[in-house]
């Protein structure tokens, strides 16, 4: 009969240095890659919302007319120098009661009603495909501010553009209307060959001049009477009629 005899188990061999090592590189490169994406995403989310929120040279211009005056939309152009990208919804002065407005006439009665509490009254009214352009005077003949009545309703709100945005309520203004007059011939020639700068009115903190080409009213502009920033206004559409008062 054999002898058994007792053996000690064999102790487990001692891991590899090289395997520990390779297990602690792990996460550690994890740990790095995770550093270097969180960093990329701090320097690159501010970038892509300022891309998508500021679009270069555009400027904020209604899109379509509403009861209650512009709904906003985006237009590019139109506007040289200008202060600042934002522009509130107009301030209607009179709903439309739906009745379609097809002369000047007619213009100028949803003028009147809509500015007498205000102690204005309807000067210059043009008729354009898009619109009747009016302008208000106070009881001294001075220009206010420029409104537009809806062809559609009948519906009088604030012109969009420098009526919005550049009027100040002050007649104060460091460009001249000579200097004004001579700064809009200089955009016109640059930008809109052909057209030419007629009778140039004083607003508060702006003026707005008729353009014509030879002998034909084409359309509008204003500048702005501290900077010299010129609007071209692109929503009237085609000139069909005026008339002064």
């Amino acid at each position: 009969m054999s002898r058994v005899v007792a053996t000690e188990p064999r102790p487990a061999p001692a891991p590899s240095a090289r395997v520990v090592g390779g297990a602690r590189r792990v996460p550690l490169l994890v740990l790095v890659i995770a550093v270097v994406l969180l960093i990329g995403s701090v320097i690159a989310v501010p970038w892509m919302v300022r891309s998508a929120s500021s679009p270069a040279d555009v400027t904020v211009a209604p899109s379509r007319w509403t009861d209650r005056g512009w709904n906003g939309g985006m237009m590019g152009g139109g506007m040289m120098g200008g202060e600042g990208a934002g522009m509130r919804l107009g301030r209607l002065w009179l709903a439309g009661d739906g009745v379609p407005v097809a002369s000047i006439s007619v213009a100028r009665a949803r003028a009147t009603l809509a500015s007498a509490s205000a102690g204005l009254h309807p000067g210059e009214i043009m008729q354009f495909t898009d619109n009747f352009y009016v302008e208000l005077k106070d009881s001294s003949g001075a220009s206010i501010t420029e409104v537009l009545v809806s062809p559609a309703t009948g519906a009088v709100s604030t012109e969009p553009g420098p009526a919005m945005m550049w009027n100040t309520g002050s007649p104060a203004a460091s460009v001249t209307s000579d200097q004004a007059k001579a700064i809009a011939t200089r955009w016109l020639q640059a930008n809109r060959v052909g057209e030419t700068v007629a009778a140039i009115d004083a607003y508060p903190g702006y003026y707005t001049a008729d353009t014509e080409m030879g002998d034909r009213t084409v359309g509008m502009l204003s500048v702005n009477a501290t900077t010299g920033a010129v609007w071209y206004h692109t929503w009237h559409g085609s000139f069909v009629a005026e008339q002064d008062a």
